[in-house]
């Protein structure tokens, strides 16, 4: 009988409990133009970035092999695949968990941007391209390609030349993605420091979450 009267009021603060995530968009809708275009479309650079280093390490390596067919079909893959790798990974790792509330580290945010630039950005593309030129030499009989006991070596000795060539755009691409974090991680305490809406009822249920938005924007002050 006791939960039967206690449970309805319960349920009531639950669905008037407001979830961070809502809380951050509406803020998030205050910001300036400025910070909301770079929020949004930071992590398109580099993933374009990450595209043009796909294409780097296909013509390098088609190079190195002596290929000349199927450039189209080695060419999308290297433009598709990264492009689409990194973008979802700078929203799984920073976009999403900052506009949840959930990523509340300046240097975790640098961090996870600097890994996402250097390893989806740039080593994967790279190695990306080695299986796909591998095997139109062989289907096309390019070059002649080593025995399954020499593979590693030959391909280090292939790769090696081409991959020097990318460091430049690994640290250039490490640089961008740690810029875009810190910026990113800026905009979330802006969106932290903005006065609160009172759009919340009277007497409705404040969640854990949107308590600790609160004392963080008490701690930013």
């Amino acid at each position: 009988m006791a939960g039967e009267i206690l449970d309805p009021p319960l349920k009531r603060a639950r669905r008037l409990a407001r979830d961070p995530s809502e809380i951050l968009q509406e803020r998030f809708e205050r910001l300036p133009e400025r910070d909301k275009n770079l929020f949004r479309t930071g992590s398109l650079v580099l993933a374009f970035n990450s595209s043009f280093c796909g294409l780097i390490a296909n013509n390098y390596l088609r190079s190195a092999l002596n290929i000349t067919q199927s450039r189209v079909a080695s060419t999308l893959p290297m433009v598709f695949l990264p492009f689409v790798s990194t973008l979802v990974a700078y929203e799984f790792w920073i976009s999403q968990p900052l506009m949840q509330g959930d990523l509340n580290c300046a240097t975790c945010a640098s961090v996870r941007g600097g890994l996402i630039g250097a390893v989806v950005g740039c080593a994967y593309p790279a190695l990306t391209a080695i299986p796909l030129c591998a095997s139109i030499a062989a289907r096309h009989a390019t070059t002649p390609l080593p025995s399954r006991e020499n593979t590693f070596w030959y391909w280090m000795r292939v790769c090696k030349p081409a991959y020097k060539k990318l460091r430049f755009a690994a640290i250039l691409q490490a640089a961008l993605g740690t810029y875009l974090g810190t910026k990113n991680y800026d905009i979330y305490i802006k969106m932290l420091q903005l006065p609160a809406t009172d759009i919340t009822p009277p007497h409705a249920a404040v969640s854990p979450q949107e308590s600790y938005l609160n004392y963080a924007y008490g701690q930013v002050e």
